[in-house]
Formats: structure tokens, sequence, C-alpha cells
């Protein structure tokens, strides 16, 4: 009798369990299609997969050229380990001889942000419009609003947040979803505060102790290259990722002869 209770007892606990489990995923804004199997598809992880590459590829391309997508005001270079010339922006220039740099970017945060927006906007708008398509290929009923979105810069991730309504409507099932938001996991903003460290210190002093930064902060790899001519070249590796931030000054040139 009483192992007859106890298995009872059990039996009761799996069931309560099994509703608790339903009950989340009912809640936590998952879309889950009552026919087709056990398939999912949560909007804000959807938005994510579909853009991760993209904003990889845009801040890499970014960093590798001092800041920008395209710059006029750059400097065309190849390193001895590498096989394509590329054009290094000046993040802080001065054409004269003896003068500090001239800083390029003085909101250079804001700036990599209009970047990253101009070269993933179209993808936004594509993998939103993938997203509604595939959430009606479950069976939803979609009403869907894109709008615009935003492109935040914080410690370790891009993160945006796209400015959008949709509503999935499936037999009496009706869900809203606004205001998706998605993390891409890259040290982007913290090479780029190093950065303007840098370009900071060598228009306010012609120079920048890179040996001294990397005691304070090991984390970081930076190498400065004289060109032999009249540019410096900064490479900020962050070491555990090997993400890097490159870019070209020209500050505080000695006239050659002298």
């Amino acid at each position: 009798m009483k192992k007859r209770a106890q298995v009872s007892v059990f039996i009761i606990v799996g069931i309560i369990i099994v509703a608790a489990i339903s009950l989340f995923f009912l809640l936590d804004g998952t879309l889950t299609p009552s026919t087709g199997g056990s398939s999912e598809i949560s909007p804000n992880s959807y938005m994510e997969s579909c853009l991760e590459d993209k904003i990889m590829e845009a801040t890499e391309l970014i960093s590798a050229q001092g800041g920008y997508v395209e710059n006029p005001l750059n400097f065309t270079f190849k390193f001895e380990d590498e096989e394509d010339y590329k054009g290094i922006s000046y993040l802080c220039y001065n054409q004269n001889y003896y003068n500090p740099c001239i800083v390029q970017e003085p909101m250079l945060i804001q700036h990599l942000k209009d970047e990253v927006y101009n070269y993933i906007q179209e993808d936004v708008r594509n993998c939103f419009d993938d997203l509604t398509s595939s959430l009606e290929s479950k069976g939803f009923t979609i009403d869907a609003r894109y709008r615009d979105f935003e492109v935040e810069l914080i410690s370790k991730k891009v993160v945006l947040n796209i400015d959008a309504e949709i509503t999935a409507t499936k037999t009496d099932e009706i869900k809203e979803i606004n205001d998706l938001k998605t993390f891409t996991s890259t040290e982007f903003y913290d090479l780029a505060l190093v950065v303007q460290e840098i370009v900071s210190q060598e228009a306010e002093y012609c120079n920048f102790n890179h040996l001294g930064y990397m005691l304070l902060y090991p984390e970081f790899k930076i190498d400065k290259f004289e060109t032999g001519d009249t540019e410096t070249i900064y490479t900020v590796k962050y070491k555990k990722t090997e993400e890097r931030f490159r870019f070209a000054i020209r500050s505080c040139v000695i006239p050659p002869g002298i």
C-alpha cells in the first residue's frame, strides 16, 4: 500500500514538472507551431543567428581599415607577413611638419556605430523579412511592421535594438513580438577605447607610451610601427580572441635632413 502511494506521488510530481515546462515555453515569447513537429522559432535568436556573420564582417573590415569602410584619407601599406595592400585610415593627421596631429573622429565610438549601421542596414531588413516568412511557413498569419534599428557598442558585445512589431496569429493563439534585440560577442568596443586613448595622447603629446600601457593592461598587445616615411601605424590586439584594430597617424613630423 505504501509503495502504491509512493508511485502515485511520483506520477503527480512528474505531471507537475511537465506542466511547468510547458507553461514556461508558452510564456517566454517563443513561437511554437502546433503542427509540423517540434520545430520552434525564437525571433531574437533567429535575428541573432541571421546577422552574426555580417556584424563580425563589419567589425573586422572597419578595424582593419582604421575605423572606416571607405575613407579617402588613408595610407596604403602592406606588412611583410600579409598578402595584400590595405588603405589604413588616419585617425589623427596633420600634413604640416612639427605640428601635432588633429583628431579626425573626436566622437570615435559614435562614428563606429554609424559605420556598422551603414554596413549592415540592408541585411537587418532582409533578416527581418526572412523571419516573418519563416513564421508564415509554420502556419502563422503575420502582421509585421519594421521601422529601423540602433547599433549599441558595449564591452564584449555589439547590440542591435530593432524597432519592429510582429503579430503572429494561429487558430486561437496570438503572439505579440516587440522590439527585437540581438547580441554579438566581439571585443570591438574594448579595442576602440584603447584606440581612442592612443589618438588622444598622440594629439596632445606627439607620443603614446604603448609599453607602459601594456604593463597596466596585459590583455592587449600594441604594436607601434614607424613606416620610414612620415606615418606611424598602430595595431591594437586583444590577445584572447586575436581581434585587432589598426590605424595610422601623422603627427609632429620632422622634415627630412634635419
